[in-house]
């Protein structure tokens, strides 16, 4: 049993250039959240990025993707957890993970930055507290770790594209699971090897 959930920071970097890139897949995530239940994010200065809130049965949702560029997305996430005195353990971070395949959800809770650099600003925005949950999109690595660059900053293949797209779909109907912390429940079936 995981915490419950009160917001959802999806990483990514801001502007149009950047908008569809495999670097902004939990950014897409929660724009995706946004969409799927009637909101839009608008752009809100307090918390250094674009913010909704969802409305659901189990209670509110704040939704939040920086625009601080994902080196400083610890900054706009400080904000909202003080914001609304929201403690790390009850606040969602979902990120691109090269580690996995595309088409691979795992959430987990606490661990290092792994050479993430958005989860690196927000352990270092949090004092260095690491134990915060998390939401981990797959992209894949290119194979060679001097492409990883270009390889995070480029957009999704179509095929990938369509694998983020399933995984969306899948993470709406365990989002209920997600957000009461039910995770026991939600990692039973988002866990599942795509392979």
């Amino acid at each position: 049993m995981a915490n419950t959930i009160s917001a959802i920071v999806g990483l990514g970097n801001p502007g149009p250039e950047y908008s569809l890139t495999r670097h902004n897949a939990g950014a897409l995530w929660v724009q995706h959240l946004a969409a799927q239940h009637g909101q839009q994010l608008r752009p809100e200065k307090r918390f250094h990025g674009h913010y909704s809130k969802l409305r659901l049965p189990s209670g509110d949702i704040h939704l939040l993707f920086p625009s601080t560029f994902m080196n400083r997305s610890g900054m706009a996430v400080h904000a909202l957890s003080h914001y609304f005195k929201i403690d790390p353990a009850n606040i969602l971070v979902a990120y691109d993970e090269l580690d996995l395949t595309p088409g691979t959800l795992r959430l987990k809770v606490g661990g290092g930055h792994g050479g993430h650099n958005g989860l690196r600003d927000i352990i270092k925005a949090y004092g260095g507290n690491k134990d915060f949950p998390r939401l981990r999109l797959g992209i894949g690595h290119p194979g060679d770790k001097n492409k990883v660059v270009n390889y995070v900053l480029g957009n999704f293949s179509k095929q990938d594209a369509n694998l983020l797209e399933d995984n969306f779909a899948e993470l709406d109907a365990y989002l209920k699971q997600i957000v009461s912390g039910d995770w026991a429940t939600a990692m039973n079936h988002l866990h599942r090897s795509k392979t």
